[in-house]
């Protein structure tokens, strides 16, 4: 597979430090991915998970010092703790190296268009006033999550693609799609308020990128089931990349000159 190069590459929800963690598909992004601007989008880190058990595989060190060796060969690395990795926020305004830390950014593309980037658990209501409710469900997510794992095990077995339950529920379940709408409005009514062309935010492990109201929504999903990664062409030109669909045709197009990468949204 060809190295594809970007102007500005944006990652969020990784959750280093859980097994469900798709460190291994992150490692193969980063592997085939360049880009000038490289931005970690909240939850990096699994404080929460950590503080539970604790648990870090190999390639989760992998993962690390893949980015630092990013930073190092000239990759400006802008890191915006999230609700997970909240601790990372005492060092706001800090740069080490090529890597800044802040609690938010302003990106300007190449068509200098600006897009406001947030984690979004600001705009959380549950994580703001009731944290033991936030914690009781990230255990349940983790629980569905590693049920989903078993379950599309099975599927694999009878030759059927990789089916989400989270995802499934985020459309189905009434109050999970009140959530997330009422999510995408706060999130774009900040960005207008900043004046921003755009936004460009994760938290709600939701891969999404359409017009609200005039402004640009991009949500860049997470990396413990979607697998997916927000993108910025040299020409401005936003694109939303799956990575599992993307190695799927890699794999089943291995003859081809250059696979195309999916899009989501």
């Amino acid at each position: 597979m060809p190295c594809q190069k970007y102007r500005t590459v944006f990652l969020s929800d990784l959750h280093l430090g859980t097994a469900r963690a798709q460190s291994e598909a992150l490692l193969d992004f980063l592997r085939y991915t360049e880009c000038e601007t490289l931005y970690l989008v909240g939850d990096i880190f699994d404080n929460w998970a950590l503080k539970r058990s604790w648990y870090w595989h190999q390639t989760h060190n992998d993962v690390i010092q893949k980015l630092l060796r990013k930073a190092r060969k000239g990759t400006k690395i802008v890191y915006i703790p999230g609700n997970h990795d909240e601790q990372f926020r005492d060092f706001a305004g800090q740069r080490f190296a090529n890597i800044k830390v802040c609690l938010n950014d302003i990106h300007i593309t190449a068509d200098n268009k600006r897009y406001l980037v947030l984690h979004g658990d600001e705009f959380d209501s549950v994580v703001l006033h009731a944290r033991w409710l936030a914690h009781l469900g990230d255990w349940a997510y983790e629980v569905m999550v590693d049920f989903n794992l078993y379950f599309n095990r099975v599927r694999r077995l009878f030759g059927l693609p990789y089916w989400s339950l989270s995802a499934f529920l985020k459309r189905k379940v009434k109050r999970a799609v009140e959530f997330i709408g009422n999510f995408e409005d706060a999130v774009v009514k900040t960005a207008r308020s900043r004046h921003a062309d755009g936004v460009v935010c994760g938290h709600i492990h939701t891969p999404e990128m359409r017009m609200i109201d005039g402004i640009h929504y991009c949500n860049d999903g997470d990396w413990v089931e979607s697998c997916t990664a927000l993108v910025e062409h040299h020409d401005g030109r936003f694109e939303l990349l799956d990575w599992q669909d993307r190695s799927r045709a890699a794999r089943h197009f291995a003859d081809a000159e250059e696979p195309v990468p999916s899009v989501v949204g």
